[in-house]
């Protein structure tokens, strides 16, 4: 096992000193960086680039090259569960994910087989170590899923959506057949992550990219329920520390105490939640992740560095903050303005630490 060299993001998330503000970004291997599209190219598609283990690791390693980033993160997609569950993912031009087969009945869920993520998904757990191995040390490699929820939006739907009709009208006037593909869909991802864990991520984090979508009694029922199911059964402890998990949904803030009490390590926030409301409200029961506009990387790099002022002093002073983007950075944003975000969190965060 290779000794960590640079462990503070895990240290932050356990709530541990660090000497400063760890951060990454959410899809901080991408389009808006050159040498990813090269490597893109050669690879051919989306879906062959993720399914190759060293074009995969290549692009994770890029944005680690150019800036003092805190961690890598896994290149792949969410959507790999369900392709492997039979949909048949594809891409289309300009239109995002789509899937050859939907789930709208019992019927199609009882179709589903269950999931064997170390066999049916051997191509991200190859990705998984081929990275871990090439990192050797240099920052810890998070692993990921898409939440239960927001998996079985894009399998109901097709793809992806605006209102969500398919997928609320499923879980509205069918509860128990929706129930029933998350709770498929929960085993899946456990399974899934727990596998990721054992290749090599030493963190983890479930993306509900679409649980704001829903009321509060139906985030609980429908989302946060299956992220507890998922928390329960993961891997906690391995290569002789432990894996922390972090919990992302996307406008989730009016939920922040019920996902903190989930038992996971950390919550991802979105930038519609000031930072510091949340620290109030959480206390010490996890840490926090975020939480910059991404929008924000289209300002001049002075002002970005004013933003990062801003949240670090909303935070406040201790451990427990990851600084991140509230969501992924967009394809079309400067590089530049990515390295002032961070190399401004690298240079204000010390003052916050000792």
């Amino acid at each position: 096992m290779t000794e960590l060299k640079n462990d503070r993001f895990l240290r932050a998330l356990m709530r541990q000193p660090v000497d400063r503000t760890p951060v990454w970004m959410m899809r901080q291997a991408g389009r808006y960086l050159p040498e990813y599209r090269a490597t893109r190219a050669r690879a051919g598609d989306f879906l062959s680039l993720c399914k190759d283990a060293e074009l995969a690791c290549e692009v994770t390693l890029q944005p680690l090259e150019r800036f003092p980033l805190d961690a890598a993160i896994l290149f792949s997609d969410i959507l790999t569960i369900p392709d492997a569950l039979g949909l048949g993912l594809y891409f289309e031009t300009g239109e995002g994910p789509k899937f050859r087969h939907v789930i709208r009945s019992g019927t199609d869920v009882a179709a589903l087989p269950k999931l064997d993520a170390a066999v049916d998904l051997d191509y991200v757990m190859k990705a998984v170590a081929t990275i871990r191995a090439a990192l050797a040390g240099r920052v810890p490699l998070i692993g990921f899923s898409g939440s239960p929820w927001t998996l079985a939006t894009y399998m109901v739907e097709g793809g992806s959506s605006k209102d969500f009709r398919e997928a609320k009208k499923l879980m509205y006037g069918q509860p128990e057949v929706m129930h029933r593909l998350l709770d498929h869909l929960a085993d899946a991802v456990t399974d899934y992550l727990n596998a990721q864990i054992r290749a090599g991520a030493q963190a983890v984090q479930i993306f509900d990219t679409w649980g704001g979508v829903l009321s509060s009694w139906a985030y609980e029922e429908f989302s946060l329920r299956y992220m507890r199911k998922i928390v329960d059964g993961l891997i906690r402890h391995h290569e002789g520390r432990a894996v922390p998990v972090i919990l992302f949904t996307k406008n989730g803030g009016q939920w922040l105490e019920a996902i903190a009490d989930s038992g996971c390590d950390a919550v991802g926030l979105d930038w519609t939640t000031d930072i510091g409301q949340a620290r109030a409200r959480v206390g010490d029961r996890v840490a926090l992740q975020g939480n910059m506009d991404p929008a924000m990387l289209y300002a001049p790099p002075a002002r970005i560095r004013q933003e990062v002022a801003d949240i670090l002093r909303r935070y406040g002073a201790g451990s427990g903050h990851v600084f991140n983007l509230g969501h992924g950075i967009t394809p079309d944003v400067d590089p530049e303005h990515a390295r002032a975000f961070i190399e401004a969190v690298v240079a204000l965060s010390p003052e916050y630490h000792g």
